[in-house]
């Protein structure tokens, strides 16, 4: 059984004078731990140790404003690929995916294409008039949901894909539909088809049967943990019609089922507010992936003082302010079947919560509110540690590391001018403090290379900047390696997440220069993710590819108010492509 390795900051310190634990933790009240319930189970392996057993005791502690997550099972569905007729399917929902090209109608407002005429034949030309009335042409984000009498079906659904599909972008966001849709009707049986399907290979039937069973999963997820009430899901099963069936297609949504629930998970870790997800409950969480991935996958959690031996100034000088101390996360990942071919790093920000400092978020549009998200990095990273742990492929090694802490204002914090040492001795003037990211990832980078990895790909919400170059839902890509380029862009083809590369203009780098230090944290303005990423590049060895992935955009869903799990499907498919 791999090792667990657990290491509580000084500052969980036990007093001699009173009966209870002192907790120097910020938001924490001391209480009897019986009193309440973690935040999330404690792993048996935490507590086989004495300060397993202390940090097991400080997550027991009632957080500010007694918060704690409610257990909230995620509902389990069961996928099945069918090669039925759909129209002579039954059950409560048929949703058809359509494009624009399938709802040209004759002269006779008949429709042209064979699914959907003989649908509207079963339900005497209603289908048809319906769409019609409800002025529905297949575009991209339109659904129609129509009880009609005379159907197998209780209900049938149109759902657009634009005017072509052949993406995974746009399968995901059918099974997203129907997800919305069912959880609306409270079905519990759907079909799912596609109204042309005939152009598709056996390889793009896989991959698109997978991208809809991923989308209708998250569809229909909804995270009520911190609710006082919630509705229960009543989907059970979801039929996939017409792309064909076997072992090879039920494998793929299995993998599909996986990958999603990790997906759930790293959205409720983005989800979870500052008060109750400490870096302390990071640590713990990454342990439990550890834990219940023993055979493959062992955890190293260093505490501030071990960090202080391996000159981790840069990450150290961003936690200094907070009372919830640092917790520096490494999570290894080896296959079974012998040693591994390649080895790679996943590293990723894990500010649980970003005041900014001494350049304290002000004004509209700061959103200190929601810097909850600003460990999206590392709920990422953990995601995909999580399913790369149930997958196991053979062939590949891969580390999963987060530099854990808080950006707080306090007397013991980091000021405006400071100079702060990182531990490849490169020196930064801070400038700003609410550029402290990449600070603690310049730590966390030098780390990743120190164990002996050939590709790094680090994930952050890093910067405004990219997000004003790109907006909500793409996230930008840094690297100079064109290989490592194609693969990871690759990978992101295969997951239905959007990335798009962006410059690593060296001569930017001369605004990032300090009069008395090797470099400053931030530049000007202008091209500001650009410079993040020259940043962070100081800090990688010349020898190892990597790639920098600024996913400040796409990290959170501002209409629905939460976090959209982003970037761990990609890593996934992206280790996989290494296995293989």
């Amino acid at each position: 059984m791999a090792a667990i390795i657990v290491s509580l900051a000084s500052s969980f310190a036990v007093s001699s004078s009173s009966s209870s634990p002192s907790l120097l933790l910020a938001g924490f009240r001391a209480a009897s731990a019986s009193s309440f319930r973690l935040p999330f189970a404690v792993s048996p392996l935490l507590l086989s140790s004495k300060r397993g057993r202390l940090m097991a005791h400080t997550l027991a502690q009632a957080s500010l404003g007694l918060t704690q997550p409610a257990n909230v099972d995620v509902p389990k569905i069961a996928f099945a690929a069918k090669d039925i007729d759909a129209v002579e399917w039954k059950g409560d929902i048929l949703a058809v995916g359509v494009t624009e090209k399938d709802m040209a109608k004759d002269e006779n407002s008949k429709f042209q294409n064979s699914i959907l005429e003989r649908l509207d034949a079963q339900l005497s030309g209603l289908l048809a008039e319906a769409s019609s009335e409800e002025d529905f042409t297949g575009k991209s984000g339109q659904s129609v949901v129509l009880r009609l009498p005379g159907s197998g079906s209780k209900r049938v659904g149109l759902i657009g894909l634009g005017q072509s599909a052949s993406t995974a972008t746009a399968f995901r966001g059918l099974g997203e539909a129907v997800g919305a849709a069912a959880k609306a009707a409270q079905a519990s049986n759907v079909g799912i088809v596609l109204a042309s399907s005939e152009g598709l290979s056996a390889e793009s039937k896989l991959t698109t049967a997978s991208a809809i069973a991923s989308g209708t999963v998250l569809g229909i997820h909804d995270d009520t943990r911190y609710k006082s009430e919630s509705k229960k899901i009543a989907l059970k099963s979801v039929d996939i019609l017409g792309l064909g069936s076997g072992p090879e297609l039920d494998k793929k949504l299995k993998y599909a089922e996986d990958v999603s629930s990790c997906i759930i998970f790293g959205r409720e870790l983005v989800n979870s507010p500052a008060n109750v997800l400490t870096p302390a409950v990071l640590a713990h969480e990454a342990s439990k992936i550890a834990s219940t991935c023993s055979d493959v996958i062992s955890a190293t959690i260093l505490d501030a003082e071990q960090c202080k031996e391996l000159k981790m100034g840069s990450y150290l000088g961003v936690a200094a302010a907070s009372a919830n101390p640092p917790q520096f996360i490494h999570l290894c990942y080896k296959p079974v079947g012998g040693p591994a071919k390649v080895k790679l790093a996943l590293v990723g920000k894990g500010l649980t919560f970003d005041s900014g400092g001494y350049n304290i978020k002000t004004g509209p549009g700061c959103s200190i509110e929601l810097m909850k998200f600003d460990m999206g990095g590392s709920a990422a990273v953990l995601g995909a540690a999580k399913a790369i742990g149930q997958i196991k492929p053979p062939g590949v090694e891969v580390h999963f590391i987060v530099a854990a802490c808080e950006n707080m204002i306090s007397g013991t914090g980091m000021r405006p001018g400071d100079i702060v040492t990182a531990s490849n001795g490169k020196t930064i003037e801070v400038n700003n403090t609410d550029a402290e990211g990449r600070l603690t990832l310049a730590d966390a980078l030098v780390y990743a290379c120190n164990q002996g990895v050939e590709k790094i790909v680090d994930l952050a919400t890093l910067t405004g900047a990219c997000v004003v170059a790109l907006g909500p839902s793409i996230a930008g890509v840094f690297t100079p390696s064109d290989d490592l380029a194609k693969e990871v862009l690759a990978a992101s083809e295969l997951s239905g997440e959007k990335l798009w590369r962006m410059p690593l203009e060296e001569s930017y780098w001369e605004s990032m220069k300090s009069g008395v230090a090797d470099m400053v944290n931030t530049g000007g303005r202008p091209g500001g993710a650009i410079t993040a990423a020259l940043f962070l590049k100081q800090f990688v060895d010349e020898k190892v590819q990597w790639m920098h992935i600024d996913m400040a955009g796409p990290v959170w869903n501002d209409k629905k108010k939460a976090a959209t799990g982003f970037g761990i499907s990609t890593l996934v498919e992206w280790v996989l492509t290494n296995s293989s």
